[in-house]
């Protein structure tokens, strides 16, 4: 089977090539159309086909859209009810659902050749546990899957076993966790539907001081669901204008719906578990993002492991979707092979941009020493390597890299990004060293999807990726990377160091870099001294 996955109903349009049951691409629109989170201003913010990841899937695999066997959409409009319905208030609802309807139609015009009788509709929570159980390493695994909405619940809770899908809960909306945070994300500032992961930085800076307020409003009704019964937010704390600056109130509201939102969790992984028995848990959709939560569901349910999809929001669906279509069909679906799934570049292809570019460049005997020496120097290095990651996180393909020794690097990087300075950067580590400095998340972390406690001995040695709170959002690095396990291993040699700063190579507002025109583009308009770009390295000229 050849099936193409599509994510076009709310937001980070995406879509993904699953052949004969393996994951050979999948790419997010917003990478290719360099608008954040694929998103056109309204009313088209409702809809999207990535049209241009989907192109790009198919071409990369070559073939066209006439030779695939289904497309997999990962919403199914059969399901949904009308917003009011459902105590939802959401003006794009019907135009939403009016696009679904006609999604067949939309991707033949858009993917000349194909049959719309192949488009087959998921339910969008079935695509994201797919995306969880399905591309996950474990062949029996419980599946917890949380987010703003689908067709008409925010959760579903279940079990694969050797592929097929068993749901054991679900919750009906109004009821969200995603939404709930959404709101609060907005309440205190930001932008709703995309800043969430600010709100779980800045929860690090406050007190839970309002957790018996919330605990009336958000709780759990012991089959497995959950109630998110409406918050006056403005009676705990004065909303905060997107210029204002935060002050404690803020952090405090913040830190107790977080704290609010991880015993939540933490109850519904338990009655999970209750009623498997499982040992793996896996999660999916936009709650699963918080690094947080998911380290305290690590740390504390008695699931012995714990992995997260790495493009656990909407875009993950597409994937997810193509998953669930390959093995309804017959397909024996494998785990995903990593998180670097988008496009990437021959040598000679990223040498004849660097030559139309006409910037200075060298090719060193090996890249890794170079970037090594540069961050021992205490320079700010983009990474541009291999091919782009699939999801949120940078993991050593599209990243900037900096030293993590030197205290003021935090606000330096935040100053590159163009972002606000309580936001942490994350450290990378060598697979090997990583509970010499860090603990409680887990010892392999490849997506960066957990927090760790910073060893007290190390914290002043790596000041830079230390978070208030005396945690890191850590990412280990083997040998599946080895020019950036190599890299590391360069540096530990010269700072004795074995962690280097890891954030996304993009500036605020912009998604991450993907292609080697965007990397040109972002090294020449921000401070970074050196570009490492497949083989070849580009420097900051110097004045003399």
């Amino acid at each position: 089977m050849k099936v193409l996955g599509i994510n076009a109903i709310f937001h980070d349009p995406s879509a993904a090539l699953v052949v004969d049951g393996e994951t050979v691409a999948a790419a997010e629109e917003e990478r290719f159309s360099r608008r954040k989170h694929g998103k056109r201003p309204v009313p088209f913010a409702a809809w999207e086909l990535p049209e241009l990841a989907a192109a790009w899937c198919l071409k990369s695999a070559g073939i066209d859209a006439s030779d695939l066997d289904a497309v997999a959409y990962s919403f199914d409009p059969a399901l949904a009810k009308p917003a009011d319905e459902m105590g939802l208030n959401d003006p794009w609802d019907h135009l939403r659902l009016t696009y679904a309807h006609n999604a067949p139609n939309f991707l033949a015009t858009a993917l000349p050749g194909l049959d719309p009788a192949a488009v087959r509709y998921v339910p969008h929570h079935v695509a994201h546990a797919a995306s969880a159980g399905l591309a996950s390493p474990h062949d029996q695994v419980d599946v917890l899957v949380l987010d703003g909405r689908g067709e008409s619940v925010s959760h579903l809770a279940g079990r694969y076993d050797d592929g097929a899908l068993e749901i054991l809960a679900s919750q009906a909306l109004p009821h969200s966790l995603g939404l709930l945070y959404e709101d609060v994300t907005q309440h205190l500032g930001f932008l709703r539907s995309s800043d969430e992961y600010k709100v779980m930085a800045l929860a690090s800076y406050g007190h839970p001081r309002h957790l018996d307020e919330l605990r009336h409003s958000i709780y759990t009704t012991g089959d497995g669901g959950f109630h998110t019964d409406p918050v006056d937010w403005a009676s705990l704390v004065k909303p905060r204008g997107a210029d204002e600056p935060w002050s404690q109130d803020h952090a405090d509201l913040a830190a107790s719906v977080q704290t609010r939102l991880e015993e939540v969790l933490l109850e519904l992984a338990g009655w999970l578990q209750d009623r498997t028995g499982g040992t793996a848990l896996s999660l999916a959709g936009g709650v699963a993002l918080n690094c947080v939560a998911n380290t305290r569901l690590y740390a504390e349910t008695a699931y012995q492991h714990v992995w997260v999809q790495p493009a656990a929001g909407d875009a993950g669906t597409a994937l997810g979707g193509a998953l669930h279509v390959a093995r309804s069909e017959g397909d024996v679906t494998t785990a995903m092979p990593g998180a670097d799934l988008g496009r990437g570049w021959t040598d000679d292809e990223l040498e004849a941009y660097l030559i139309t570019a006409r910037v200075p460049y060298t090719r060193p005997d090996d890249v890794a020493v170079e970037v090594a020496q540069c961050l021992a120097d205490n320079g700010v290095v983009a990474w541009f390597q291999g091919r782009s990651e699939y999801g949120p996180r940078a993991l050593g393909h599209r990243s900037l890299l900096a030293h993590p020794g030197h205290p003021n690097n935090l606000e330096r990087l935040n100053d590159v990004k163009g972002r606000e300075q309580f936001r942490p950067v994350a450290p990378m580590v060598r697979a090997g060293r990583v509970r010499d400095i860090f603990s409680r998340g887990p010892a392999t972390s490849p997506y960066m999807l957990f927090v760790h406690d910073v060893d007290p001995s190390w914290r002043d040695r790596i000041p830079a990726v230390v978070h208030v709170d005396g945690t890191a959002r850590v990412q280990t690095v083997d040998e599946s990377n080895p020019a950036l396990a190599r890299m590391l291993a360069e540096f530990e040699v010269r700072t004795g160091l074995p962690v280097v700063i890891n954030t996304s190579l993009n500036t605020a507002g912009r998604p991450m870099v993907d292609d080697p025109r965007d990397a040109l583009e972002c090294f020449g308009s921000a401070p970074v001294d050196l570009l490492a770009i497949g083989p070849f390295v580009v420097r900051r000229p110097t004045s003399s």
